[in-house]
């Protein structure tokens, strides 16, 4: 049966063979067709050289993307179409590209390089498979399985180790047997794989459905390139409040937190302060006192050294200080939180504070998660109501303390914020001749 594709693909893939040579679609989009899921982006490969394959779009628009490994961008009205000649690859001394590649007429030979059979396909417009190493019985089957030997796979290319996982956890699929054991036996030659490429792939598995799933199979592979997190791993918790270890603790939060990135990455690095803060009282209660602080100061390097952009790094680390503070259930402290985070971050923190929670002894807590119920319905309440929590809120500024006869300079700024702290203790209301009439006579 046709398959649905767009017009552009259809278009390259009825002239390359209308002009003689193979043409198929390949890999992702190949997958995703067979998984019923719609494509993102539309690859196709080719029996055709990379100048055959210029000569046959002659006119049109065309990027030399990369020629030396075969591939060619048309640029269709829909969009753009990456276009690879068929090719084998030689050694990867890099352990990311081949040293070269050779190209081949086999269609077979080409599949054949690929990472996992699943991205192994080729069908052509007809919708007629080139399966021949099982991917489309392995997407049935709900499985994660290399093309050939596993390990020589990631050695060949060792993000390989960490797409496994993400697809694990996006597509909910298990790593068959051999598989899932050469991402362990291999996980070292993620050494050799760039922080970005890492952080990328780190990003879609956090996302994923089933990210705790692989979070818990999979942590040793985490650990190779944030290794303070091994010391979480294996960390026990003897308290009341937990019933879980670290690391179970850990993903059951990450679990309880909705899919956004900012919220994940807060709940994998929440307690990664809490080994180095562990003691442990005379009667063998575990205590881990200052460990937000120090899991503040732990998260910023291990963000930092994976390149995270700067508002992400920023906000975790603010997320992972102030994940276990207590606010009462009361409207001046719900105005304070919201004037020292902004609305933002401060139901982030809600969300965070009930991921936590959620990974804890559930008769110690659920008083805990009802008063958070309680603070959102709170804080949602002082902003429609336009309440004051912030300086900007306030009905009077800097000029109206300079009108009232207080000198420029830092003395503004402290006149302002104790007039913002009598309000929000609910000493002032914020009205602005009140307001006026309390700035005191310098």
């Amino acid at each position: 049966m046709r398959p649905d594709i767009p017009a552009g693909a259809q278009h390259i893939l009825e002239a390359l063979t209308g002009a003689g040579y193979e043409a198929y679609l390949v890999g992702g989009c190949v997958r995703d067709l067979l998984r019923g899921t719609e494509p993102h982006d539309w690859d196709i490969c080719t029996s055709a050289r990379p100048e055959e394959t210029e000569a046959c779009f002659a006119g049109r628009q065309i990027v030399e993307t990369g020629l030396k490994h075969g591939t060619v961008t048309v640029l269709e009205e829909d969009g753009p179409y990456e276009v690879t000649t068929y090719r084998t690859e030689g050694p990867y001394s890099d352990s990311r590209r081949p040293d070269y590649v050779r190209f081949v007429s086999d269609l077979e030979a080409d599949l054949a390089r690929r990472d996992f059979t699943m991205n192994a396909i080729a069908m052509g417009l007809d919708g007629r498979l080139h399966d021949p190493f099982g991917g489309a019985e392995d997407i049935r089957s709900g499985l994660i399985r290399c093309v050939g030997q596993p390990v020589r796979r990631f050695q060949e290319d060792g993000l390989r180790i960490m797409r496994a996982l993400r697809f694990g956890a996006t597509l909910g699929y298990e790593l068959e047997e051999n598989t899932a054991q050469a991402v362990h036996d291999s996980r070292s030659m993620l050494g050799r794989v760039a922080a970005e490429r890492i952080n990328a792939e780190l990003c879609q598995l956090l996302l994923g459905d089933q990210a705790g799933i692989i979070l818990r199979r999979y942590p040793d592979v985490l650990c190779q390139f944030w290794p303070d997190l091994e010391p979480l791993v294996t960390l026990e918790q003897n308290t009341p409040w937990h019933c879980w270890g670290g690391w179970e603790h850990t993903v059951r939060a990450v679990e309880a937190s909705p899919a956004d990135l900012i919220l994940r990455l807060t709940m994998l690095l929440h307690d990664i302060g809490k080994p180095s803060c562990k003691s442990t009282d005379e009667k063998g209660i575990d205590h881990f006192y200052g460990h937000p602080a120090a899991g503040a100061q732990l998260a910023d390097q291990m963000l930092r050294a994976l390149k995270f952009d700067n508002r992400t790094r920023e906000r975790v680390v603010t997320l992972v200080e102030y994940h276990d503070v207590q606010i009462p259930c009361l409207e001046r402290s719900v105005r304070r939180w919201l004037g020292r985070l902004g609305p933002e971050a401060f139901f982030q923190l809600l969300e965070v504070k009930r991921a936590d929670g959620m990974g804890q002894a559930y008769e110690k807590v659920k008083g805990r998660l009802a008063e958070l119920e309680k603070l959102r319905v709170m804080a949602e309440e002082v902003i429609v109501q336009g309440q004051c929590f912030s300086l900007k809120d306030l009905n009077v500024n800097g000029r109206d303390v300079l009108a009232a006869g207080v000198p420029a300079g830092p003395q503004v700024g402290r006149v302002l914020n104790d007039l913002l702290e009598r309000v929000l203790r609910g000493e002032l209301p914020n009205e602005r001749d009140i307001l006026l009439a309390s700035i005191p006579k310098i």
